[in-house]
């Protein structure tokens, strides 16, 4: 299919005939909410078996934290038997992880407006938080073979179909890059771009380079769900879902996954309007 014809795929058609299921959740507050309770079904399913969780999560849709904070707090959700696996950190010059008192960390987020918005007696351990490690990377995979597996992965697609910091390689067979584990990567100038946009900030000021679990963990995981809340997204999870499964849309492998859906708001399902305006 022509990509512009991918564009303007209806709200009713979105993933069929593919193996990604495509839920449409309401608008973006709803969209938040479904999430959370997808993550806690998962929590309650493994307490349930009596076994603990393993899950991998984003910053990037961020709305669904307080929503989890408020489940613990008033609801009974526990967390306190749950590994939590960051998906990915930016790096400084030195390729260090950058200080989570830096504004744009993501462990200084979930440190802020998620772990410490937990009761202490629900909220993880924190040797259970893992950031990938830019010294060791492989230490990943290696916790997660330790614990027997992830459970589910949760995230977001950027505008260039980048899952985590997977971003596109157009020359990558996707069988290939769909064994890329936890590595140092440099930062697609369009990801950066587009996160000065959002931010309002100087590009200058967005980090070059990052740490980022991989699409093996991704792919990897029991279940993947991918949650996408925003207008500029219709396009990209219209190529995503149903476009070619390619390295050069890592959102894309999602279709090599036998459990994985993509998650839309009301206003992401609706069509984009294709032409200049």
């Amino acid at each position: 299919m022509d990509p512009w014809d991918l564009m303007t795929i209806p709200r009713d058609l979105l993933g069929a005939g593919t193996r990604v299921r495509v839920r449409v959740a309401g608008d973006p507050e709803a969209l938040m909410a479904d999430l959370a309770r997808s993550l806690a079904g998962v929590v309650a399913d493994r307490t349930r078996a009596g076994r603990p969780s393993c899950l991998i999560v984003p910053v990037g849709p961020v709305g669904q934290y307080a929503h989890l904070a408020r489940m613990a707090r008033e609801e009974g959700l526990d967390l306190s038997g749950t590994t939590i696996i960051q998906m990915d950190e930016y790096l400084d010059p030195s390729g260090r992880l950058i200080d989570p008192s830096h504004p744009m960390s993501f462990r200084g987020f979930l440190n802020r407006e998620f772990y410490a918005q937990l009761p202490p007696d629900r909220a993880p351990r924190p040797e259970a938080l893992v950031c990938p490690d830019p010294a060791d990377p492989g230490q990943v995979g290696a916790r997660i073979r330790a614990i027997g597996g992830v459970d589910a992965c949760f995230g977001g697609i950027g505008l260039n179909g980048h899952v985590a910091f997977n971003e596109p390689e157009p020359d990558a067979m996707p069988d290939e890059f769909a064994t890329r584990g936890t590595r140092v990567v440099d930062v697609a100038p369009e990801s950066r771009a587009h996160m000065a946009v959002n931010l309002s900030c100087a590009l200058d000021v967005i980090p070059r380079r990052a740490v980022t679990i991989g699409m093996a963990e991704i792919l990897g995981s029991r279940l993947v769900r991918l949650y996408a809340n925003r207008p500029w997204q219709r396009g990209v999870v219209r190529l995503a879902v149903h476009g070619p499964i390619s390295a050069a849309c890592p959102a894309s492998l999602l279709g090599l996954h036998p459990d994985a859906e993509v998650v839309v708001s009301d206003h992401v399902a609706e069509p984009v309007e294709v032409g200049l305006r």
